[in-house]
């Protein structure tokens, strides 16, 4: 039983929900330590507020509940650790997903269901990845009898269209001229996932110093996820923040279409494309990684694609006009990904060449490839497992002489069968982009052409030297090996942790790696299982309706799921935490989602 009551404020504070929040001033605490409901972020002088009054019991310790708040769209998310309650934004705002069915843990912390974005249900801020916005917090109380929780809120932020905010920040810098917007601070090679979150994190943990990004990229950071699972190509329907928000509102001076071509780490300078040479205090890598192309004929004609950018994109078009010949070579996450998207616009013929058994059999296991290359073939998608490519065939529009780029027309296997082709998509792998960095005494390159880091992310042999994301080979947990680990969400963790380490506040990269993939259902993943001996499947994986445990060394190393929200996001808590059920617990039948780290007495470290 709920017992709403209506009332209106008003106070001086002005404030518009969508502007741009003001900085927080050095004497603010950093992110972690500050109370809800800062004065940054009172309701203005018109804001109408709703209070809700709900029993205490309908929200026990370590329980969410989403509470109505008037219409519809209007939800506010309620959650209980020991005596303490608290009320934040009801969705995520990476996309949109309710809170409610994510997982919270007894430090406060609140996993998304869907992409693992992290809150504090104590302060709104972000915790982890891929959320940029932070959530509202807003009033709630627990009566002194414990019997009843209230909660207020001002209703426009109750709306999902108002989920989120822009996080609070401690410092920005603003260049008294525009010639002090280059150099000595903190220079960022890379404006991909980890090298935003480095720039944001700077000024959310009270880094005052410019702050400049260089991208080879003429647009400003995109959500990459999006370019795989929708081929989209205006960059403006990708971009996380504007390019004038990054300057205006976080102080980044961000240099688009602009490649550095060295590091000199005795003077503390890069060099940019063209011979400029910019000064830095700390220096964080983070270009990412560069699409391969296999070295074989016919893998540079016009239309054989490899997907990075919206540029790809732009040229990719046609793959997703009816009646198309396509061949994709490479059977990885981006390749079906990709295949899922064009398999819906009735293509002529769609082939997928893959040098493994089943697709995604080194990740997932037979069981499960075997199960998705099942999905794939009843939506008119014909495999060649176990095939190499040798050849792609090109021809040439001809005038007497050659007046065009030559085009591929077919694409030529090891056993001898000949695809025809109208289009051809290498998803082959990527390697680090490194090249800026080869022959560079100071630095030690990997054989695949990444760079050893610490649990601080800082480059062996270097204290100002970062390197983030798809370069960093990280000591990764549980054991410290070394891995050079590819998902989109560590870069942004990654950039985060550099960005609050630079700034003075230790927040090492700890976390389980996370990623998600669009394979007819979403499928989510946690941990590192490429080494498995054995798998643990519950459910059915032809229906795309699973669960599957990836164990080695009789400990459960990894967990795949589709259609069994949040199952995943609890289980990388508990790896992380380790405190995940052992095999055989998961054989005789125990849940991992029956295991508490919600609630006051939960075993989750602070």
């Amino acid at each position: 039983m709920r017992f709403p009551v209506h009332t209106l404020f008003r106070t001086s504070a002005r404030f518009s929900l969508r502007s741009r929040l003001p900085a927080l001033p050095p004497s603010i605490p950093p992110p972690s330590s500050r109370l809800p409901f800062p004065s940054a972020a009172r309701p203005n002088s018109t804001m109408a507020t709703h209070t809700v009054e709900l029993p205490a019991s309908d929200v026990k310790d370590g329980q969410m509940k989403e509470v109505d708040f008037g219409a519809e769209d209007q939800k506010v998310l309620v959650s209980r650790i020991g005596d303490k309650v608290y009320a934040t934004s009801a969705f995520c705002t990476h996309y949109g997903a309710p809170l409610v069915k994510g997982v919270l843990a007894s430090n406060g912390r609140v996993t998304c269901p869907w992409h693992s974005a992290c809150f504090d249900v104590k302060t709104g801020d972000i915790e982890d990845g891929p959320g940029r916005d932070a959530i509202h917090c807003f009033r709630a109380v627990l009566s002194d009898d414990k019997s009843k929780i209230t909660v207020t809120a001002p209703i426009e932020k109750t709306k999902k269209a108002n989920k989120e905010r822009l996080p609070f920040l401690r410092s920005k810098y603003a260049p008294t001229a525009p010639a002090e917007a280059d150099g000595k601070g903190v220079v960022i090679v890379g404006g991909g996932a980890g090298g935003l979150s480095v720039a944001e994190a700077l000024r959310e943990y009270g880094y005052a110093g410019p702050v400049t990004m260089f991208s080879k990229e003429t647009n400003a950071p995109i959500d990459r996820t999006k370019l795989s699972k929708s081929l989209l190509d205006d960059p403006s329907k990708l971009e996380w923040r504007p390019a004038s928000v990054l300057k205006d509102t976080f102080g980044v001076n961000l240099r688009l279409g602009t490649a550095i071509t060295a590091v000199d780490t005795a003077s503390k300078t890069v060099t940019v494309e063209g011979g400029e040479t910019v000064g830095y205090e700390k220096l964080v890598l983070a270009p990412g990684s560069w699409p391969s192309r296999l070295p074989i004929p016919g893998a540079d004609l016009e239309n054989v694609f490899t997907l990075r950018n919206t540029d790809d994109t732009k040229k990719m078009q046609g793959l997703k006009s009816k009646g198309q010949n396509i061949v994709v070579i490479g059977s990885s996450f981006i390749s079906m990904e990709l295949v899922a998207v064009v398999m819906k616009n009735e293509p002529a013929s769609l082939h997928v060449i893959g040098m493994e058994t089943v697709p995604f059999e080194r990740v997932l296991g037979k069981e499960i490839g075997a199960a998705l290359l099942k999905f794939f073939e009843k939506n008119g998608v014909t495999f060649h497992m176990g095939e190499k490519t040798t050849k792609i065939n090109g021809t040439a529009t001809l005038t007497g002489v050659i007046t065009g780029a030559q085009k591929a027309e077919s694409v030529e296997l090891g056993n001898g069968t000949v695809l025809k082709a109208d289009y051809v998509v290498m998803g082959v792998g990527v390697r680090p982009a490194t090249q800026f960095l080869q022959g560079n005494a100071a630095f030690s390159l990997e054989r695949d052409g990444g760079l050893v880091v610490d649990k601080d992310l800082r480059v062996k042999g270097h204290t100002d030297v970062f390197a983030i994301g798809d370069i960093a080979h990280y000591p990764q947990s549980p054991d410290d090996s070394l891995r050079r680990i590819e998902h989109w969400n560590v870069a942004t963790d990654h950039g985060r942790a550099v960005g609050a380490i630079i700034a003075g506040t230790e927040k090492p990269y700890g976390r389980v790696p996370i990623f998600w993939s669009a394979l007819g259902q979403q499928l989510r993943y946690c941990g590192i299982g490429t080494s498995f001996d054995e798998v643990i499947i519950q459910g059915n994986p032809e229906e795309l309706k699973f669960l599957a445990y990836y164990v080695a060394g009789g400990k459960v190393m990894a967990v795949a799921s589709m259609q069994n929200d949040p199952v995943v996001m609890q289980c990388s808590e508990l790896i992380r935490h380790d405190i995940m059920p052992t095999p055989a617990e998961l054989k005789e039948g125990k849940d991992p989602m029956s295991i508490d780290i919600s609630s006051s007495h939960a075993p989750i470290k602070v």
